[in-house]
């Protein structure tokens, strides 16, 4: 199938979550011709599903005692040696810029009983410094104001339109993207600079916190486009997840670690504490070790098949709950429980990628004219896990600082003509059945892996995958997690320890040998490899 229609800008964002739009107002306030695309409406992204808050120290209105340098702290004891802690200090000093600019967009957050922002804490945080919006709807209100600011017509959106594969030159530089229309019919839309902004892969796993478009797409178009990524062995797990019953599948409703923040405590079907004596912060210890945690504590259930634990609230004022927890409080009484006199019952999930395309703190990739930044992009602000709250921070800042990097690369004539593309019709690439690869991630690549279960997914991938041309929306998304599932094993085999989020069964501690991050690249077959010769080196 080859292209039918055609468009051109200065820059194409793919996706409408926080980093996406950040970025393309950006550009657009740098005179910058702007399209805008995403697979589905503009508001189905995962933005809008977080509910905890935002990460920032701000000058004027922050706690005495709390500052930008303890929150690098606090984000690289998280990413657990992983983190560059150049990457780290650069985003983090950004935030109360990111957020006032955000502010002036209308976005309106929390007010305090001082007059300042309210703020919580959450866990790895070491001081309250999570500004929050609508009680548990931060999420939402970032990408209510930044939809709104889009909406004068200065930046067109075409939605339902999903990326198929970059366009690029004979020398690899990408100038565009194959795009399928909402009836399925090709395009090319032109552009010397793509930034990705598509977001998580949440749907490799059976039950998850992410919407269903979170199916890894910008990770699959970087990849086939020569680029490497990196930390993709590490999932996070959020350990606090509603459970709605046995064998729930796709989105799970969340239950915000800020409920912890506010004293609630996880136990066990007796009763007892699930994190004391497990971490000085216990219920506030960073997320892999509460996942962990639980997932040691439901193996110890009668014949080991415990499937969830619960999160004690009924000890919290019921009113400040109702205001403060809207969205939980309504999730929780959506499967009859009511956290007032009732103990929630959670289990972990499948939550956010802490790796992936690897870029610059300003979003540039390894491929001229490629651009990644959010999820997507692995800037090395998380490194083996992310600390509560930083990530909507990150798509703010680095958001707008891709755009103004595109924008100078522009100037300086380093991008390439789109003119120059080598035209291409509609690529095939292996297919797996989502069900199957869902239940075998699932079952040997989440929390706890093993090298003969690893072994296992790569197995049922080689015989379930078929290639098939990319030519409708689900073709593409089951593409792209197929590949995805194959980097993530590629590189979860190879790191023979548990660090952070990535918790091997086989080696279970911490190797100081593996303090460093691994790349991944697609081989001249197309398969996913490591890539030796592109370790990307954490700061000492």
């Amino acid at each position: 199938m080859s292209p039918r229609w055609e468009a051109r800008a200065d820059v194409i964002v793919v996706g409408t979550g926080v980093a996406g739009l950040t970025a393309a107002l950006e550009a657009r306030e740098r005179g910058l011709r702007v399209l805008v695309i995403t697979k589905a409406s503009a508001g189905a992204g995962n933005t809008r599903w977080a509910q905890g808050g935002v990460a920032v120290v701000l000058p004027d209105e922050h706690d005495e005692g709390d500052s930008v340098a303890a929150h690098v702290e606090d984000t690289l004891v998280a990413g657990v040696g992983l983190g560059d802690d150049d990457a780290v200090a650069a985003i983090l000093a950004d935030g109360a810029t990111a957020v006032t600019r955000l502010r002036k967009l209308g976005a309106v957050f929390d007010p305090g009983s001082n007059g300042q922002l309210a703020r919580t804490r959450e866990g790895g945080h070491s001081a309250f410094r999570v500004v929050h919006a609508g009680g548990d709807a931060t999420g939402a209100e970032i990408e209510r104001a930044l939809l709104s600011a889009t909406q004068d017509g200065r930046v067109p959106l075409l939605e339902n339109h999903i990326a198929v594969d970059t366009v690029r030159t004979p020398t690899g530089s990408v100038v565009g993207l194959l795009v399928l229309d909402p009836n399925g019919v090709p395009g090319v839309v032109s552009a010397p600079a793509v930034l990705l902004a598509t977001g998580g892969l949440g749907q490799l796993f059976q039950a998850t916190s992410n919407p269903e478009v979170a199916t890894a797409d910008g990770l699959a178009l970087a990849l086939r486009a020569g680029a490497p990524v990196a930390d993709v062995e590490f999932v996070q797990f959020h350990p606090t997840v509603l459970y709605t019953g046995p064998g729930a599948r796709g989105r799970c409703p969340l239950v915000t670690e800020a409920v912890r923040g506010e004293g609630a405590v996880l136990v066990d079907a007796l009763g007892e504490r699930v994190m004391k004596g497990v971490h000085p912060l216990e219920d506030l210890a960073p997320r892999d070790v509460v996942s962990a945690a639980i997932t040691r504590r439901m193996a110890l259930e009668p014949g080991g098949v415990g499937d969830h634990v619960y999160l004690d609230a009924t000890h919290l004022d019921a009113k400040l709950f109702r205001r403060r927890f809207p969205t939980v409080l309504a999730a929780c009484r959506s499967v009859g429980v009511d956290p007032s006199t009732d103990p929630i019952p959670v289990s972990p999930a499948a939550h956010f990628a802490c790796g992936g395309v690897t870029s610059t703190v300003d979003g540039r990739t390894g491929v001229t004219g490629l651009y990644a930044v959010g999820e997507v992009a692995r800037t090395g602000l998380h490194g083996a896990n992310r600390l509560a709250s930083n990530s909507l921070l990150e798509g703010l800042v680095v958001g707008a600082r891709a755009a103004k990097a595109i924008a100078a690369d522009l100037a300086a004539g380093v991008l390439a003509d789109p003119k120059a593309a080598v035209k291409a019709p509609l690529p095939a690439a292996p297919v797996a059945d989502r069900d199957v690869l869902q239940r075998v991630m699932s079952r040997y690549a989440g929390i706890g892996r093993d090298a003969e279960g690893l072994a296992v997914v790569g197995s049922v991938l080689d015989v379930s995958a078929v290639d098939t041309v990319l030519k409708t929306r689900q073709r593409v998304e089951d593409a792209a997690l197929t590949l995805a599932a194959r980097a993530l094993i590629a590189a979860a085999a190879a790191r023979t320890e548990s660090r952070g989020c990535h918790v091997r069964t086989d080696f279970p501690d911490t190797s100081p040998a593996w303090r460093h991050s691994l790349a991944v690249r697609l081989n001249p077959s197309g398969q996913p490899v490591l890539a030796a010769n592109t370790l990307v080196r954490s700061a000492a």
